[in-house]
């Protein structure tokens, strides 16, 4: 099966996007869109460091399509994210997506490469996403389970599902005090943390694209299919990261392993409620017991709505 289109996204780091972009050469996809945002106004180094990482991505070293979209100014993550995404979808019905601090092991694009074919008509899912931040549990007996997580750290999807991302979120106050949220997360505090996480990105006070994808995913009832195994190590957690400098983040680092083909598929299109309270205790909230914890949650929240 070949390799989808894939869209990199990059910006200043050249030994972090030198990494992503050999292990997307070994893949050698047919076509490569390369989206890159422009040096910032306020930091001197970041014209060479631009340059130096625009001329390493506009040589790849296998025949492709490659098709580049280069910002000559800096939009910050939400406008160049959000608009490069609008850019590929606008080309392709479905694309792999990476960016420069997303290390992919090689069989996550075979595994986005089936996925994307298997669901490419199905409403219900709306990405795929080799992000797994389960500490070595695995979700019922299939090579991936269904999710209403938001793992957009080595993803992809299809256009029919970003038709409903807004990047400003012009839907979320009428959302905002109704059931969206309740209907998705089963606790009032869990609740509470992502209402606050949205109100944040609605009112622009963090340049954030992803929790507006988490909106228009969950609005929808949007599933993720979530690799079994994970397939994407973040190696952004560097003292120049705008989000993260912290190495000894939960998210940070996490090995990779390969996925076993052929691939199992689940029987049932229905989410894994632990798994998600799972990977929101541990990951969002950092604490370390916290399987008992999801599952007994999970389980009062099926006794209650069953």
């Amino acid at each position: 099966m070949s390799t989808p289109p894939v869209l990199f996204f990059v910006f200043n780091r050249l030994d972090t996007t030198a990494r992503v972009f050999e292990r997307i050469a070994a893949a050698r996809p047919a076509t490569l869109l390369v989206v890159a945002d422009g040096p910032r106004a306020d930091k001197p180094d970041d014209a060479a460091r631009c340059e130096a990482v625009r001329e390493l991505v506009s040589h790849p070293t296998w025949n492709c399509d490659l098709r580049l979209d280069f910002a000559p100014s800096n939009l910050g993550f939400n406008r160049r994210i959000s608009s490069g995404l609008a850019w590929a979808f606008s080309q392709f019905e479905e694309v792999i997506i990476l960016e420069d601090d997303c290390l992919p092991d090689p069989t996550f694009f075979p595994f986005c490469a089936e996925l994307l074919e298997r669901y490419r008509f199905d409403e219900r899912i709306m990405m795929i996403t080799g992000c797994n931040f389960q500490f070595g549990r695995t979700r019922g007996d299939a090579s991936y389970y269904f999710s209403h997580g938001v793992g957009t750290w080595g993803w992809a999807s299809w256009r029919r599902a970003f038709r409903h991302f807004d990047p400003v979120m012009s839907l979320w106050p009428g959302e905002r005090d109704g059931k969206l949220l309740h209907s998705i997360w089963p606790t009032a505090s869990i609740v509470d943390y992502w209402r606050a996480r949205l109100d944040e990105a609605f009112r622009r006070d963090v340049d954030a694209w992803d929790y507006q994808w988490a909106f228009a995913m969950w609005r929808q009832r949007g599933l993720q299919a979530a690799s079994n195994v994970n397939l994407i190590q973040y190696i952004g957690c560097l003292p120049d990261t705008a989000h993260t400098t912290d190495p000894h983040a939960p998210f940070c680092n996490v090995p990779i392993s390969p996925m076993t083909f052929p691939l199992r598929h689940p029987a049932n299109v229905e989410r894994d409620l632990t798994a998600d309270l799972f990977e929101f205790y541990r990951v969002f909230l950092n604490q370390q017991d916290s399987e008992a914890d999801a599952r007994a949650k999970a389980s009062n929240h099926a006794d209650s709505t069953g």
